[in-house]
């Protein structure tokens, strides 16, 4: 095996707005298939293709009514078999989202479960009582307000779901259930799949004796649409026969070549980073895990010096993977504005510093093009929490509007119809054919640093050892392959200089100066050493 999936650079397509082909204002699969060469471009190494399943569309396809088949909005299946065979071409890897904590209340399983307590998959979702007063089985919350239960009374219980009412919760205790699910994943791989990117990986089971959460033993959340912050989640999610699951999804995915799963760990803080350590050890596990941490507003060098070596003290023989944006969280170029001398500086030094980073990286469509957040008004919105608690919450939609391809264009190039979300001018002007073959546009630079960071073994296959620098210098050492390189960067708008003590030499892209032993950091400022020592912060 050659274990392609270790340093990869995996670049995330979210169909719905990477490129409408059919003209109904949606992209689809022929869409992608069209831009698999502008992806290729860029020397990555793997797409991971949002959710494309059959879905009633309540939650942007997380709501999955058949985990078999295209929904017709993307395309066909035959569809889906060009683009894999266009990207096998392209020497690209393919992995697909699989939502397996949950189906559509639409999935006929659920279709099924719900006409009563005694029919073949009646256990398939998770059914309990009320209480004596009527209300929940428990006091779980669910990620989009309000309670996790909702009531049916065709069969007189609730049931649950940690998202939507629509998004019920599967019965990972039922072993029925697990062997469904994993025929489901054995049909994508006998399809050439490359591996999966598993939503919420640590929720699939529930505690089965349904005890309430605890109070988190933090002070109280102030915004009221965040109640599910003010639990201590340890009954509703990362259950230890969880990775009984995971263990077997393991085994069938070891039955074919060189395939990888990579598992979105949905928790935040320590405990994310050390999840992550658990859902990667070994050998009989998820080869990859990523969580929140890093597409969170902190942004310090104690933070990503701190999820870095959590996981490497958590999971010694595990493999990260580490991303800034997604189609969940706001970009990260307008999330960390308060620390930017400028958007673009922000952009680059974010660049860089994931680039330098020891595991996988992932990039979200429009990042390379140092993409910034969609500010959209309450018509403009598809998001459910959004919709439903807005302003205090603005939900996800910013991020997912459409890719630009040219700015001058209707849609700037997205589609010859109202797009389902809007293009904005000032995503527009970022558009692809404003940078193309431009020397410094962001365009460029992505491409040259995921290019250096190919060539370069040190980043490659080097080991981080971390600096002890003040704040706001996040620097770290990476030694392998006969290479060492030494990075630094500046996490403020404020300039800084350092004394550095062995003849160094700054190698691939930088915006900082080095003279006589001293480096001279501007806000925002990186660079990477070769045979650097020691470095001071200067008087």
């Amino acid at each position: 095996m050659s274990h392609w999936w270790r340093n990869a650079v995996i670049y995330q397509v979210y169909p719905r707005s990477f490129q409408d082909d059919s003209g109904d204002g949606v992209g689809d699969l022929p869409g992608i298939t069209r831009r698999l060469p502008y992806i290729a471009s860029l020397g990555v190494d793997c797409i991971w293709i949002s959710p494309v399943f059959a879905s009633p569309q309540k939650d942007m396809g997380y709501d999955v009514s058949d985990y078999c088949d295209v929904d017709p909005l993307f395309g066909t299946l035959a569809d889906f078999d060009t683009l894999l065979e266009t990207a096998h071409g392209l020497g690209l890897k393919v992995i697909t989202d699989q939502v397996l904590s949950h189906t559509s209340d639409q999935h006929p399983w659920f279709r099924e479960s719900r006409l009563d307590r005694t029919n073949p998959r009646a256990d398939w979702y998770v059914w309990a009582d009320p209480l004596e007063d009527g209300s929940p089985p428990t006091n779980w919350h669910s990620h989009f307000g309000g309670p996790a239960w909702e009531f049916d009374p065709q069969r007189g219980q609730y049931y649950l779901h940690n998202f939507l009412a629509a998004q019920p919760d599967l019965n990972y205790h039922n072993p029925d259930v697990q062997d469904a699910i994993l025929d489901t994943c054995r049909f994508w791989l006998d399809r050439g799949l490359d591996g999966f990117r598993l939503d919420t990986v640590n929720y699939y089971v529930h505690d089965d004796k349904l005890r309430s959460n605890p109070a988190a033993q933090k002070g109280p959340q102030v915004m009221a649409t965040d109640l599910y912050g003010m639990q201590d989640n340890i009954y509703n999610k990362n259950r230890p026969e969880n990775l009984k699951f995971i263990e077997r999804l393991r085994k069938l995915t070891d039955e074919y070549d060189d395939i990888m799963m990579v598992g979105e760990v949905g928790d935040m803080g320590d405990r994310s980073i050390k999840l992550m350590g658990e859902y990667t050890e070994g050998t009989h596990r998820l080869h990859m895990a990523y969580s929140f941490a890093m597409l969170s507003p902190e942004f310090s060098a104690d933070h990503f010096r701190s999820c870095i070596e959590g996981f490497q003290q958590g999971a010694p023989e595990g493999h990260p993977k580490w991303s800034f944006s997604n189609h969940d969280v706001a970009r990260h170029i307008s999330r960390w504005a308060e620390h930017a001398t400028s958007d673009d500086d922000m952009a680059r030094l974010a660049c860089t510093m994931l680039m330098s980073f020891e595991g996988a990286i992932g990039i979200y469509q429009g990042e390379e093009l140092g993409q910034t957040e969609s500010e959209l008004v309450y018509e403009e919105l598809t998001d459910p929490p959004a919709l439903r608690f807005w302003p205090g919450i603005k939900g996800r939609d910013g991020c997912r509007t459409p890719m630009v391809w040219e700015a001058e264009a209707v849609n700037a190039g997205f589609s010859v119809a109202k797009p389902w979300l809007p293009v904005k001018e000032p995503q527009a002007t970022r558009a692809v054919d404003t940078q193309e073959g431009v020397p410094g546009s962001m365009l460029t630079f992505y491409r040259e640093a995921i290019a250096f960071r190919k060539a370069n073994p040190a980043l490659q296959k080097g080991r981080t050892t971390f600096l002890n620098l003040p704040e706001p210098l996040l620097a770290f050492r990476r030694e392998g392959g006969g290479q060492v390189l030494t990075c630094v960067f500046n996490l403020s708008p404020e300039p800084c200089t350092l004394s550095v003590d062995a003849e160094a030499t700054m190698v691939g892209a930088h915006n900082a100066e080095l003279n006589d032993g001293t480096l001279r950091l501007p806000g925002n400022g990186f660079a990477r050493l070769e045979n650097g020592g020691e470095l001071t912060l200067a008087e």
